[in-house]
């Protein structure tokens, strides 16, 4: 009868997980290297331009590419990034 007591009396010991859990998944860092790669190619499209006499001005610096396009790209990796950042893993 005391053995039953004392083995009510002490509480069972759980087992310990050796996994290691990482705070992001294989996919949230696919995401944000996707998101980088698209920074990178929006930098890229805003580059360049320049003219060759610094006293003849280019009006090549004001194309579509550079105004508009560039600066959206730049802004979606952003948004990727961040998106990859608050996804939650699938355990």
């Amino acid at each position: 009868m005391a053995a039953i007591a004392k083995e009510k009396i002490q509480p069972k010991k759980k087992e310990i997980k050796s996994q290691t859990d990482f705070a992001f998944g294989r996919i949230n860092y696919v995401l944000m290297l996707a998101g980088i790669g698209l920074i990178i190619i929006g930098f890229m499209l805003m580059s360049g331009g320049k003219s060759d006499d610094p006293n003849v001005f280019n009006p090549e610096i004001f194309s579509f590419r550079r105004i508009t396009l560039a600066p959206i790209v730049v802004m979606a990796g952003f948004v990727l990034n961040i998106y990859a950042i608050v996804k939650k893993a699938k355990d």
